[in-house]
């Protein structure tokens, strides 16, 4: 009887956590937009001020509209000749010139639509040999990192961390080093999120990566 208690009390924790933890944060992300929009916007333009009840996700509804607002008026020739005015300002300040570029180059990278993020999903040996990570392919080296490693054909490779894959190591791993995996980046995500305990429902273990792993070319002293 307690043994199906427990089961049931723990099948139901399961169940509701994920929803519970998902509508916790999103209201938190709504109420900090909310308040931040708030605490800028002046009285006379903001909807609360002629109704009697907060409205939940105003905050949200304002910047979306401002951005594309935003995005639009960037788009035009007057819009470009303001922006490039302003990075001209920018670039004169010693400081905020740096984390501005930074910030401006990350921002274009994950935001462009034609460029593709990641390539493929590869296992590499790390932190030392015999032991392997699962990274992902970027690009290829730069011609000057290539040409310092003796002609290795080099590509860059991120390294992501468990539970956040987001920070990690950015690695230059000669391609024959490699293994290249037969699955998709986002199921390797989700892989390294769940820390190997969860697995994607379409992803299947497969003998090719061993077998690659066994007809790897041994490394050239």
């Amino acid at each position: 009887m307690w043994l199906k208690l427990r089961k049931y009390f723990l099948t139901g924790l399961v169940v509701i956590a994920p929803i519970s933890i998902t509508v916790y944060l999103t209201w938190k992300v709504i109420d900090g937009v909310d308040g931040l929009v708030r605490s800028l916007l002046p009285a006379a333009y903001n909807p609360e001020t002629y109704f009697a009840v907060t409205l939940p996700g105003i905050g949200l509804v304002i910047t979306f509209v401002f951005l594309t607002l935003l995005g639009a008026l960037a788009a035009n020739v007057m819009g470009r000749a303001l922006i490039g005015l302003g990075e001209k300002i920018v670039n004169r300040m010693p400081v905020i010139r740096g984390v501005y570029t930074t910030v401006k180059q990350i921002a274009e990278t994950m935001m462009a639509q034609s460029a593709s993020t990641f390539r493929d999903v590869v296992l590499i040996e790390y932190p030392r040999k015999g032991l392997w990570a699962l990274a992902f392919v970027s690009s290829d080296a730069m011609k000057q990192i290539e040409e310092k490693t003796d002609g290795e054909d080099m590509i860059n490779v991120f390294l992501p961390t468990t539970p956040n894959p987001t920070s990690g190591f950015l690695l230059f791993v000669a391609r024959r080093d490699c293994v290249f995996l037969d699955i998709s980046v986002e199921q390797a995500v989700k892989y390294i999120i769940s820390a190997g305990l969860v697995s994607p429902d379409d992803f299947e273990k497969k003998k090719t990566p061993a077998k690659e792993i066994r007809k790897r070319p041994a490394r050239s002293k």
